[in-house]
């Protein structure tokens, strides 16, 4: 698998792990070499998000969908790093060389791509063009991966309510816009419905057009500190990306719990010094999503429109690898009932605060 360009290293200590998997390079999209279908074989790429692969959450689950494909499907995979301070032009031309060099799915990792895609998938009419967590652009070859994170969350917050024994929980969300909202409002509501008298502390690390809250360890680390300090949290949930490392570092320091997001956190080799920490995650199946994307192609029928991931399909759930967490019987009956609750449609999640 060939890696087109490379986000530079974020040269802070608390994300020293996080960033394991990505290296340092000032490699530009042009200077890639032959792309894997302009040797005659198959090949699908993805463009990854604000934090680049290596952030132990959102883009890794996305290469891990790219790896399957790979294996599974005997194609070859092509990655594309985001770059420090982006702008749209940017995305357009990173997509656009992706897709001129034959890869077919060309996939757009989080809701940022959308005005790139807008502007490229007419252009490319043959090739199908993914884009996760975003409905807001659509097309005859646009497939729009989406999940219900609100759901996700209402489990995590009937967890950290459970575990809480101060009463008193966090939630920090890297960005504020409406997607990063959903993921704070099933939180709440989740706290809320297990124990009405619990005190749920948010906060943003940056306002748009700032997306460094999605990239900044030492962000998540500051706004958890101050949570689990002068706030007197003893559960941190932080939905950041990248920055979301900070927090579990954060916690683990504290010894106090958090809530990973996107991909079964416990489970990531860049986490492995703070694992012990980290109750549960909230996942999102952003793997099998672009996996079935590009299986959809391979199989000459692209699936495009909105295909939505919720708690009725295993599109989004809550990890239980932690052995800490599988001990707790009366938090995991809990929130075994709120899951089969929220899919009977007994409970409604929210989608905003």
């Amino acid at each position: 698998m060939r890696r087109i360009t490379r986000i530079a290293t974020v040269g802070i200590a608390s994300a020293a792990l996080a960033l394991s998997a990505t290296a340092c390079g000032g490699k530009k999209s042009s200077d890639a070499s032959a792309s894997p279908s302009e040797s005659g074989q198959k090949s699908a790429a993805i463009a990854y998000d604000i934090g680049g692969r290596g952030d132990q959450s959102f883009n890794d689950a996305a290469y891990a969908g790219l790896k399957k494909a790979e294996t599974d499907l005997k194609i070859k995979g092509a990655e594309a790093e985001p770059t420090d301070g982006e702008g749209e032009a940017d995305k357009v031309q990173r997509l656009t060389e992706l897709a001129r060099k034959g890869n077919n799915p060309v996939i757009g990792v989080g809701f940022a791509y959308a005005p790139a895609i807008k502007k490229v998938a007419p252009k490319f009419p043959n090739t199908t063009f993914g884009i996760i967590d975003d409905t807001s652009v659509t097309g005859d070859n646009i497939a729009n991966l989406v999940f219900n994170e609100e759901q996700g969350s209402y489990l995590a917050g009937v967890a950290a309510a459970k575990v809480s024994k101060t009463g008193t929980v966090g939630f920090i969300g890297g960005v504020e816009v409406p997607l990063i909202k959903k993921f704070e409002a099933g939180f709440t509501q989740g706290v809320k419905d297990t124990n009405p008298n619990a005190k749920v502390l948010s906060a943003y690390l940056t306002q748009p057009p700032n997306f460094d809250g999605f990239a900044k360890p030492d962000l998540g680390k500051a706004a958890a500190l101050g949570q689990l300090d002068a706030g007197g949290a003893d559960v941190v949930y932080a939905a950041a990306g990248l920055a979301g490392s900070g927090a579990i570092e954060a916690a683990s320091a504290k010894g106090k719990w958090a809530i990973g997001v996107d991909s079964d956190q416990y489970n990531q080799a860049g986490l492995a010094k703070y694992k012990d920490a980290i109750l549960t995650s909230v996942t999102k199946d952003v793997s099998d999503s672009v996996f079935n994307l590009i299986k959809s192609v391979e199989d000459g029928k692209p699936t495009i429109g909105e295909i939505r991931y919720g708690l009725d399909k295993d599109g989004v759930g809550l990890a239980d690898s932690n052995p800490k967490y599988k001990e707790m019987a009366d938090v995991i009956a809990a929130v075994e009932k709120a899951k089969a609750d929220i899919i009977a449609k007994k409970i409604t999640v929210k989608t905003a605060p």
